[in-house]
């Protein structure tokens, strides 16, 4: 099979992993892999499914196989975060957040265009721990998930198209550790596809995008976040309700632990940049200590 391919020159060098890291689900994502040159992903397109293949820095080369390889293909420049401007966010008044933009020059946010790609993981890690999600997120797509086309590492898989989502049965679902609020949840998703996917017209998310998702029952503030920073490339989504992100945050930047309120107050000078500078604060490896109450790790599945 013949790769569509391009050469993709940024105006400033891309770090790849850094930028594409919050897309996949753990080291055995079966969407996303990493080789010695850079990295694989496979995709549902509007054309078909497709591989895409990314290597180098400076100059970017993207090799794409399949029937919505052209599609892949179009949108790299996108996924490796062209239109993500960051020359307004003023760090000035931070000296920590400041050096870590400097040690992080080439650091993007991602826009995936693939609204249901980057929903129905989000809603299988809703209220769980990562253990809990990433096992089933794998157990679903080895399960479900296409070969994809071109020459993929072995065990990658494609993301179901939305009506194979909307027929996995109860028992699958129990199988894979998901309950029947989260399963509920994403067939309802998968019914209005198409439509998430328009959501893309109104650009890098935003209030119009949140209110969009958030119309679906079982998609809250938290899950519209985790979506639309993704798919859309939202520069100011916020995650809240998530379990640790305030604590990571406050420790960051003021050096206690804070809630959810607490962690809104001190995001709130670079409102418009709030998921930059979390990306910044994740990329920093400054956290709060590891003790203390922990989500237990349960396990629903049927024996």
């Amino acid at each position: 099979m013949i790769p569509v391919q391009t050469v993709y020159a940024p105006r400033d060098p891309v770090a790849l992993r850094p930028t594409l890291s919050p897309l996949q689900r753990g080291a055995a994502d079966p969407t996303l892999r990493w080789d010695a040159a850079g990295a694989w992903m496979t995709m549902r397109t509007p054309h078909g499914i497709a591989t895409l293949h990314l290597a180098g820095t400076r100059e970017i080369t993207a090799r794409a196989w399949g029937p919505g390889a052209e599609w892949a293909i179009d949108g790299v420049p996108e996924l490796l975060g062209e239109g993500d401007d960051w020359s307004e966010l003023d760090l000035s008044g931070n000296p920590f957040l400041a050096e870590v933009r400097r040690t992080n020059p080439h650091l993007r946010l991602s826009r995936t265009r693939r609204v249901f790609e980057a929903l129905v993981p989000a809603v299988l890690e809703q209220k769980i721990t990562t253990l809990e999600a990433r096992r089933a997120w794998r157990y679903l797509l080895a399960k479900y998930g296409e070969t994809p086309p071109g020459p993929a590492p072995l065990g990658m898989k494609v993301f179901p198209a939305p009506e194979v989502w909307r027929r996995i049965p109860s028992w699958e679902w129990h199988r894979a550790g998901v309950g029947p609020q989260r399963s509920e949840t994403a067939v309802r998703c998968a019914s209005v596809a198409a439509s998430l996917e328009r959501t893309l017209e109104h650009g890098r998310g935003g209030e119009q995008v949140a209110r969009a998702l958030t119309s679906l029952r079982g998609v809250g503030v938290w899950t519209a976040a985790e979506t639309s920073q993704r798919a859309h490339g939202d520069p100011d989504a916020v995650s809240v309700g998530d379990y640790h992100l305030h604590d990571i945050v406050g420790w960051a930047l003021i050096g206690e632990k804070v809630d959810d309120a607490g962690m809104m107050e001190l995001l709130e000078p670079w409102r418009g940049h709030r998921q930059r500078v979390m990306r910044l604060i994740l990329a920093s490896g400054r956290m709060p200590p590891k003790h203390g109450a922990r989500m237990t790790v349960q396990d629903h599945r049927w024996h």
